[in-house]
């Protein structure tokens, strides 16, 4: 039966011990919500590798992507893991079950002619000022869409060049900014402020006549950059996401080591900034093949 103490429970500790935000919240409640519609009348205490098995298979006919089978498992693994440790279970029956093999996507990424083209492209006015400064600060330091939005003015050291940025987990970590970045969000402020006393402590507003002043959502930070990036580039699949993963290649082109990048993403495992190394393999392979004679 869901929901049950038992998980109510879990996603208390979530929250509270593990800093989940709340989409990934929301995520692992429908995941768990869909097993337990699996599980029927099972009780947690007969559960065994065999049944979970068959959970992965029941994902398999519903052709699902990798990833999504991937999260549920990660949802369960964490739930019984949970349970295990509380005493609920006396042996957790998903210890031996391995995920599904992953797709390993390159993460598409923006020359960086097409990237200079993309940061030029907002207007003069206003919302052409914050648009570039958005554009200019994801670029500059690789924050997420989720990062950006939460972004106060107070967390800007312009004197320093770095942001105080609160990432998954609430956990802070600084990013440099650079001068071109920190440039238009000071031409930016100058016409956000100019005339009016702003009590907000968002760097980025909104400023449509019915929501004057109120913080961007993520979901209006994602329409702006799919606005310029429609304008601006001709390939498909680019994403508010593709500046992260083009901040992230470019550094590693022009020399940065990897565990400064894994630093600078605040990615808490290497293994996930490796890929940007397969990118530019990729690419310095692509660029062999069309230049060299006997490629």
């Amino acid at each position: 039966m869901f929901p049950n103490k038992l998980t109510e429970r879990f996603l208390v500790y979530l929250r509270a011990e593990k800093n989940y935000s709340p989409h990934t919240t929301l995520s692992y409640t429908h995941d768990l919500k869909n097993f337990y519609e699996f599980l029927g009348e099972v009780p947690l205490t007969e559960l065994n590798k065999d049944l979970i098995r068959r959970y992965l298979a029941s994902l398999s006919q519903l052709e699902l992507s990798k990833r999504t089978v991937a999260r549920r498992m990660a949802a369960l693994r964490t739930y019984f893991r949970f349970l295990t440790r509380e005493g609920h279970l006396a042996k957790n029956p998903i210890a031996s079950v391995r995920n599904p093999k992953q797709e390993k996507k390159l993460p598409m990424v923006l020359e960086e002619d097409e990237m200079t083209k993309l940061l030029d492209s907002p207007g003069e006015d206003i919302f052409g000022c914050r648009d570039r400064a958005i554009l200019e600060t994801l670029y500059s330091t690789g924050m997420r869409v989720s990062e950006i939005v939460r972004l106060d003015l107070e967390k800007v050291d312009f004197i320093g060049g770095v942001c105080r940025v609160l990432g998954k987990g609430n956990k802070e970590r600084f990013c440099p900014i650079g001068s071109r970045a920190l440039k238009c969000i000071r031409q930016y402020l100058q016409v956000r402020d100019e005339g009016k006393k702003r009590s907000s402590r968002a760097l980025f507003l909104n400023h449509s006549p019915n929501q004057e002043g109120s913080r961007l959502t993520s979901r209006s930070v994602c329409r702006i950059v799919d606005k310029h990036i429609e304008n601006t580039c001709k390939r498909d699949n680019i994403s508010p996401h593709t500046l992260r993963h083009s901040f992230a290649t470019h550094l590693l082109n022009h020399g940065a080591d990897l565990r400064s990048v894994q630093e600078l993403l605040g990615h808490e495992n290497l293994s996930t900034t490796q890929i940007y190394t397969h990118v530019s393999t990729q690419r310095l392979k692509e660029a062999y093949d069309k230049a060299h004679p006997r490629a």
